[in-house]
């Protein structure tokens, strides 16, 4: 198999103006909201960013939480519509079954904008993330540089969310090369259920029991970390690295305590901000100029804005979460 492999995109500068709209200049625009779930820290504050922007903007968000069920999720979007929302942003709680949610929305006129996860084969509207793929190869660079030979693991997020593609593409980018000189083996390689906890404790307990000789563990984010540093503790397995993504607070906590190496910082109030204001000019059938990138669903190509994720470590950390308002210096360091 021959690495690396890059996300297709494509840059071009967009002026669009969607027909069709009731709403006036002045009107408040109602944006329907369908969140997978709050089982995570930063999707609370994902939810509470995107309400204060579109707000600021003149208009109100209505959010429904679909814990984790894709029926449930289809069957809210619909009660949106029903009740006459001007756009949907939508965090998929499954890449291939939210399409659905897609139609349903044009049928009734109504565009969708899929926020950090893209909805596949559907003719989706926008999407807005960061770089996943970039954000695999921060993690897997920042741990080679550190540790450039010896045995790595992969601990992957959700089969069923695209993202989980892309950051392993991006890990699979820099690991590579390493694997075919002979430098790094990877000695364990397998996607989650979901993005949790326990996924990562069974995960890495599985690997531990194997009696495998484990130098960096990467995991698909901070949730799947925690796990991973849990079964290294009943191990008594010191000195491995492991990566994460989300910048939680337990895991930026777990990196001053020195038991995870890295996490990644995604900017979540500048992702709000693009998603509100885009949302916002949907409802409203304002012209908007902005540089998208595209991104292939499998059935268009999406229309993207994408943000960059950075390194967050020991050593960085009052100068990324904590400079950016994202962690106060008192919750990390307490």
């Amino acid at each position: 198999m021959n690495y690396p492999i890059k996300l297709l995109t494509f840059l071009f500068v967009s002026v669009f103006f969607v027909g069709g709209c009731a709403l006036q200049k002045n009107e408040k625009v109602e944006v329907g909201l369908l969140l997978h779930a709050l089982d995570r820290e930063r999707w609370e504050k994902d939810r509470d960013f995107l309400e204060e922007k579109v707000s600021e903007l003149g208009g109100t968000v209505i959010v429904k939480i679909a814990e984790n069920n894709a029926d449930t999720q289809l069957k809210q979007a619909k009660e949106l519509l029903a009740n006459g929302v001007d756009v949907l942003v939508v965090v998929p709680v499954d890449q291939f079954a939210a399409a659905s949610i897609v139609e349903e929305a044009h049928k009734n006129d109504i565009k969708v904008i899929s926020y950090d996860r893209l909805i596949k084969n559907c003719k989706l509207d926008y999407y807005v993330s960061t770089d996943n793929v970039e954000i695999g190869d921060l993690q897997a660079s920042y741990l080679t540089q550190i540790k450039p030979t010896g045995n790595y693991a992969l601990i992957g997020g959700a089969l069923n969310d695209n993202n989980s593609q892309l950051l392993y593409l991006g890990q699979r980018n820099v690991l590579q090369p390493l694997v075919e000189r002979g430098d790094i083996h990877i000695i364990y390689n397998e996607f989650t259920n979901d993005w949790s906890e326990e996924e990562g404790y069974a995960n890495a307990k599985k690997l531990l029991n194997g009696n495998q000789n484990v130098d960096a563990i990467i995991s698909a984010n901070d949730a799947i970390a925690r796990g991973v540093i849990r079964a290294l503790e009943e191990k008594d397995k010191e000195g491995v690295l492991v990566a994460g993504m989300d910048a939680d607070l337990p895991n930026l906590q777990l990196i001053v305590a020195g038991k995870q190496t890295c996490t990644i910082y995604k900017p979540y109030e500048k992702m709000a901000a693009a998603t509100a204001e885009l949302a916002v000019k949907l409802a409203r059938c304002e012209e908007c100029e902005n540089t998208f990138q595209t991104v292939s669903n499998g059935a268009k190509l999406v229309p993207t804005v994408f943000f960059n994720g950075m390194i967050v470590n020991k050593e960085n950390l009052k100068l990324t979460v904590i400079s950016e308002g994202y962690q106060t210096e008192e919750e990390v360091y307490k």
